[in-house]
């Protein structure tokens, strides 16, 4: 059961990161996200 979590968050954690990078810093801005922030979103949203 860990395992499955461990790799769901993972991949949820990736997803994030790629989701968040393909926007331009003005969408990213309008969520209230600055570029350097794009990591602790994601690792934030598999807790």
């Amino acid at each position: 059961m860990n395992i499955a979590r461990s790799f769901n968050n993972w991949r949820k954690y990736r997803q994030t990161i790629t989701e968040l990078g393909r926007m331009s810093n003005r969408e990213l801005h309008d969520l209230g996200i600055d570029r350097s922030d794009i990591h602790r979103v994601a690792r934030d949203a598999t807790r």
